[in-house]
């Protein structure tokens, strides 16, 4: 019962970080159909930017969550202006093109991004700084434990989805982002404008991505510029799990995949014997994947769309 506790807090820290990342994933693809394979590498940007602010404030003698609020600011306004960027200048001139034209596009910019990454934070990895104490708490004596780190990120999480799910449902932005996602050219004569709402989402799947960032780096204290591919696949994994476009779905879906990592990681070992061990985690995400393109490629909580005669 102990490891079996142990590997669900585990899965929920681990999930809640793909729930975040996949979260810009089917925002992005609810709006404009386009799946931002770059958006893996917002994330390590995010990660990166935090850890040269963090190590910069290091010698200040600050507290170090005012040095992570500090940074996670620094790597928010950083990715938000450098997906801002991206849509306006990789992805817009192609919206109407043909689907592969953008889906390469994005590819291309994940590869310029690590590139570019690699040549200005090198390509060795880096420690990231313990900024959060490093108590440790026992659920209950000689039990499993969880760590500041994991409790501060299960609750940025938390309020983090909430927040957005009140800005899609219950603001103006919110329904403007809706009735672009619904149609844009209607949209568009109800005076909402679709390239700022599309620019909008950006930006905000771009503040997903830099807060997940900066949770992973805290988690697993080291930083490299391709640290964001494989959190980046595991997330659009994620999304395509729930339903992608659907938000409810991308929460849901992180949090399941998470969840299925850690436990698969604590048990596969065992039961096979010692064979397979947790150094085959990453096979979990690509198997969920091709069992729900298999059984629902519409995700868990995506709609079934009628084919049209």
């Amino acid at each position: 019962m102990d490891i079996f506790v142990q590997q669900i807090i585990n899965g929920l820290v681990l999930g809640s970080m793909y729930a975040l990342v996949a979260l810009g994933y089917t925002m992005v693809y609810g709006i404009i159909s386009l799946i931002n394979f770059a958006h893996g590498e917002v994330l390590m940007v995010g990660a990166m930017t935090s850890w040269s602010v963090a190590t910069a404030l290091a010698g200040t003698g600050w507290p170090g969550w005012v040095i992570l609020l500090i940074s996670m600011v620094a790597a928010i306004v950083v990715c938000s202006l450098l997906n801002f960027a991206i849509e306006k200048i990789a992805y817009r001139p192609l919206r109407n093109a043909p689907r592969l034209a953008p889906l390469i596009t994005a590819m291309g910019m994940s590869l310029l991004l690590q590139t570019l990454a690699m040549i200005i934070w090198k390509p060795n990895p880096k420690p990231y700084p313990q900024l959060l104490p490093d108590t440790v708490y026992n659920l209950w004596e000689d039990g499993p434990v969880i760590t500041v780190t994991q409790i501060v990120i299960l609750i940025v999480t938390v309020v983090v989805l909430s927040a957005l799910l009140w800005l899609v449902n219950k603001t103006k932005l919110g329904r403007a982002m809706r009735a672009t996602a619904e149609n844009p050219k209607v949209a568009g004569l109800m005076g909402v404008r679709p390239d700022h709402i599309i620019s909008a989402t950006f930006v905000i799947g771009a503040t997903l991505a830099a807060i997940a960032g900066i949770m992973w780096a805290s988690n697993y204290g080291t930083v490299q510029h391709s640290m964001g591919f494989l959190p980046g696949l595991k997330a659009f994994t994620a999304a395509v799990f729930g339903g992608i476009g659907n938000l409810a779905g991308a929460m849901v879906g992180g949090v399941l995949l998470g969840l299925i990592e850690a436990i698969g990681a604590g048990y596969l070992g065992d039961l096979t014997g010692g064979v397979f061990g947790s150094q085959y985690v990453e096979i979990f995400a690509f198997v969920v994947l091709i069992l729900v393109l298999t059984l629902r490629p519409s995700g868990l909580m995506g709609e079934r769309v009628a084919d049209r005669a």
